[in-house]
This record gives C-alpha cells, sequence and structure tokens, in this order.
C-alpha cells in the first residue's frame, strides 16, 4: 500500500486490504495534514493504482474521507476499479448518507 500526492491529487495504490493499510494509519493523516496546509478544499483520490481492497480496507478509507471532510476538506474518489464501485455500493458506502462522492468509471 502507498499513498503519493501530486498537487491537489492523492494516488492510493497497491493492497488496500486490512493487512495492507494497517501499518499506514499515521502516514494516512499526514497526508490530511499536507493537504490542509495547501489551503484547497477539493481533494481528489484517484483509485486506480488499488489493485485489492476488503471491507476492512473499505472502512478505514471511509473514515479517511470523512476525518478530511471535518478538516473542511471536499474528498471526491476517481478512477475505482469496477471491483471497488461494486463493493461500495453493496455495502452502501457511497451513499447520500456517508456524504462520500465517487465518479464511475
Amino acid at each position: 500500500m502507498a499513498i503519493r500526492m501530486e498537487g491537489n491529487d492523492v494516488f492510493l495504490v497497491g493492497d488496500w486490504s486490512i493487512s495492507g493499510v494497517i501499518g499506514h494509519i499515521d502516514r494516512l493523516s499526514d497526508i490530511l495534514q499536507q493537504f490542509n496546509n495547501l489551503g484547497n478544499k477539493d481533494l481528489r483520490v484517484d483509485c486506480g493504482q488499488i489493485n485489492s481492497i476488503d471491507f476492512n480496507g473499505l472502512q478505514i478509507l471511509k473514515v479517511w474521507l470523512q476525518c478530511a471532510r471535518f478538516r473542511g476538506l471536499e474528498p471526491k474518489m476517481v478512477n475505482l476499479p469496477e471491483g471497488m464501485q461494486r463493493i461500495m455500493l453493496v455495502t452502501g458506502f457511497a451513499t447520500s448518507d456517508t456524504g462520500i462522492c465517487f465518479e464511475d468509471g
């Protein structure tokens, strides 16, 4: 699992299952702090390079995106792999209740 920041975009890469994410919780927090320091509110989260994700990894991602919203950012997920979109729809991850949106494609 890796996270890379380029301008207003954050790229999520690799294994986003619980085993891939758990050791990188501090990095998720650091990314939000860095982004907040830029003063831009629009946070694009590119998921196109995620090669695996499980329910637990999705929950961590959801909490991270909600933390971004609590900090005044407006996260939008883009380039979601088809399998990830299916999981999000089946689990209710992307409902109006969560306030988290993503672009199809």
